[in-house]
């Protein structure tokens, strides 16, 4: 089976973790405490790919639990799933990271590092067939950002063949939690570009805005934002969980998404989204569910595509329908909307079909975008970053730990390298239609080369 080993680490991590695996027991008919209590053999066919199967027809999600301190591991222990994690998942340090990316990375982090890349290799040895990874962080704080990046990269060492997802929750404009939180989000950056397959950017303004217009939440709740994040989440890997007429796994998903090794930063969507009172005012059909997954306002990340173009996208539906109704409606999208997609990449738009719809729905749609507006958020936070830097603001904190200034610089470049590789890609059809011809190799790559991932050997 093609199993998928989940890492979650730091408060946000955890949090948005802990959700995930509430929609995923739903979907599986899984209890809070690992027995089965649903009313289909699908959800059994393929449980492996998240669960291990332990005694007694416990089922165990192959979870590592990672934190600098114990508080969010204890609210989860005492929380409702308490009971559905291995005891030996929980890994955690006492100190804390203290919001600081060098404390994550260099001491504090790098100290827990080695316990949890055991969990990691021993967790992965259990597998029949390991798929691949998936990282829940936020790049805001110290340890989800700072020992997350340390994890990834050394995950990668040791399996460099292996697929490495990671859900990244990035700072939004207007919900800022902590002041150093640019310089956490772009030494992160870095490593995600380098590291990571897929970085699925999430961020609460977003996650607030559909609370708000859509789903008509007066108070929204950090429970209700990680509920969207996770039902992202679980869409993404429907396709490894369920029977379906088209099958798409997370290595077909990153081959067709990454025209170039470091543009793998997708912006998510969900559908449907409807307030609870208009729910039953409106009929699901695939246009509908189509028409929803392109709408900017349904975007998990704050960058309008309408301001950019798509690279590629992928759209996973879910429930009984026709695939050629689905191929239809895609194409109808392409053509509409032409401009939006670039036209030096045909077909660009990829599709999975799985019958298995989520619990309460009929049908549902999940969308991945890897679209050049997504510059935006990188723009935003790198702008934020100089502000501080160019004071050398708050920085003595990061060089107590024993981190290097150089290695702000060097950031600092490589986000904004990545923001004008973005941009060039954009403006390749402007280059094109000035001469007249196709798009060149020359303009197809940035000044200092080709799109290559930086560091790579």
């Amino acid at each position: 089976m093609r199993e998928i080993v989940h890492i979650q680490i730091g408060q946000c991590g955890n949090q948005i973790g802990a959700k995930f695996w509430e929609v995923i027991g739903e979907e599986h008919g899984i209890d809070s405490a690992g027995g089965y209590c649903g009313d289909c053999a699908l959800q059994l066919e393929r449980i492996s790919v998240y669960y291990n199967e332990a005694h007694g027809k416990k089922y165990v999600p192959r979870a590592l639990l990672v934190d600098l301190e114990p508080g969010t591991m204890d609210s989860i222990r005492s929380g409702k799933l308490g009971a559905l994690f291995h005891p030996d998942s929980f890994i955690y340090g006492n100190s804390g990271a203290g919001n600081n990316w060098a404390k994550g990375h260099y001491t504090e982090g790098a100290e827990l590092a080695e316990s949890v890349l055991d969990a990691v290799r021993s967790a992965s040895e259990a597998c029949d067939c390991l798929q691949g990874f998936q990282l829940v962080h936020s790049l805001g704080g110290g340890t989800g950002a700072g020992m997350g990046t340390l994890l990834l990269s050394r995950i990668r060492e040791d399996f460099p063949d292996r697929i490495l997802n990671a859900f990244s929750v990035l700072p939004s404009p207007k919900v800022s939690d902590t002041v150093v939180e640019p310089y956490n989000a772009v030494l992160s950056l870095q490593h995600l570009a380098q590291h990571a397959d897929a970085c699925f950017c999430i961020d609460n303004e977003a996650l607030y805005d559909i609370c708000f217009r859509t789903l008509k939440l007066a108070a929204p709740s950090y429970g209700d934002l990680n509920h969207l994040v996770s039902l992202t989440m679980s869409g993404i890997t429907t396709s490894l969980r369920f029977p379906g007429q088209l099958n798409a796994d997370l290595r077909k998903l990153a081959v067709n998404m990454v025209p170039f090794p470091r543009l793998h930063f997708f912006t998510p969507g969900f559908a449907p989204l409807t307030s609870r009172d208009g729910r039953q005012y409106r009929a699901l059909t695939v246009a509908e569910l189509t028409q929803q997954v392109f709408d900017a306002r349904n975007a998990m990340a704050a960058c309008d595509p309408r301001r950019g173009r798509y690279l590629t996208v992928a759209c996973i539906f879910r429930g009984r329908m026709s695939t050629k109704e689905v191929d239809e409606q895609m194409l109808g999208v392409q053509s509409r909307h032409s401009g939006c997609f670039v036209e030096w990449i045909p077909n660009n738009v990829k599709v999975a079909v799985c019958d298995i719809p989520p619990p309460g729905l009929s049908m549902a749609a999940t969308f991945i975008g890897n679209s050049t507006a997504v510059q935006e958020l990188f723009g935003r936070v790198a702008e934020h970053f100089s502000a501080m830097f160019r004071r050398r603001a708050f920085v003595h904190w990061y060089t107590s730990e024993g981190m290097d200034v150089g290695e702000f610089a060097e950031a600092e470049s490589n986000i904004h390298d990545l923001v004008s590789e973005y941009q060039q890609l954009q403006d390749a059809r402007a280059v094109q239609e000035e001469d007249g011809e196709g798009v060149g190799e020359a303009e197809m790559e940035p000044e200092d080369g080709p799109l290559e991932p930086r560091g790579a050997v």
